[in-house]
C-alpha cells in the first residue's frame, strides 16, 4: 500500500515515519499528478485557510475530490479534519467539502492552551495518544458519519466510509494505532475496488 501525506503544510515526515511504521509507504505528495500513484492521503495538520489557498493555488481541490469519488480513503489530522468538512463554523468557505461534518476553528483554545491526553477510540483496543495543538472539533455529524471518540463531550474522531478525520496529531507520538487503522481502511478500499 502506497499513502500520500500531503506536503503542502504540517508535520508531512511525521506522518510518513508513522504510515512506515504501519507497514505501509509514505510517500510527500507535491503535485496532482502524484495522486494517481497513491491508494490513500492524508491530509495534515497547519492552517486551514493557508492549506485551502494552497489547494486551490495548485489544482489539488478538483483532484482530490475525484481521487475520493474512485472509493480512495482520506484521512485529515487536525486543520485537516477542517479541510475534509462540509461546514466550517465561522461562516468560511468549504474547502473539499467531502465529510458530512461541521467544525469549529480552534475549539480547544491557543497554542499554550495545548495539551496530550490518552483517548479511546472505536475500534482500537486500548487508548491511543492524542496532541491537541490549537485542536478543532466536530460540532455536528450527518447521518452516515460514525463518533470514534469524544473528549469532554466533544467529538474528536469520526469516520465516514472511506473519510477519517481527527481533532488531534496522532503523528506527534510513537502511537501510530491511528494511523494503522487507516492503513486497513486502504486496504479494504483497495480489496473492494478489485
Amino acid at each position: 500500500m502506497r499513502i500520500g501525506v500531503l506536503a503542502l503544510q504540517g508535520a508531512v515526515a511525521e506522518h510518513i515515519r508513522s504510515i512506515t511504521k504501519a507497514g505501509a509507504e509514505g510517500v510527500p505528495i507535491k503535485r496532482i499528478e502524484q495522486l494517481e500513484t497513491i491508494d490513500g492521503l492524508i491530509i495534515p495538520g497547519g492552517e486551514s485557510t493557508t492549506i485551502g489557498k494552497l489547494m486551490r493555488k495548485y489544482g489539488f481541490i478538483d483532484a482530490i475530490r475525484q481521487f475520493s469519488a474512485k472509493g480512495k480513503p482520506l484521512f485529515g489530522t487536525c486543520a485537516g479534519l477542517i479541510v475534509l468538512a462540509k461546514e466550517i463554523d465561522n461562516g468560511e468557505e468549504a474547502h473539499l467539502g467531502l465529510m458530512d461534518i461541521k467544525v469549529a476553528r480552534n475549539a480547544f483554545g491557543r497554542q499554550r492552551e495545548s495539551f496530550e491526553t490518552e483517548l479511546a477510540v472505536k475500534g482500537i483496543k486500548e487508548p491511543v495518544r492524542a496532541v491537541f495543538i490549537r485542536a478543532p472539533l466536530i460540532m455536528e455529524v450527518g447521518e452516515g458519519v460514525d463518533i470514534l471518540s469524544a473528549f469532554n463531550d466533544e467529538i474528536v474522531t469520526a469516520r465516514q466510509g472511506a473519510l477519517l478525520a481527527a481533532s488531534y496529531h496522532p503523528e506527534l507520538t510513537d502511537d501510530y494505532r491511528l494511523h494503522q487503522y487507516f492503513v486497513d481502511m486502504v486496504k479494504d478500499a483497495a480489496l473492494s475496488a478489485k
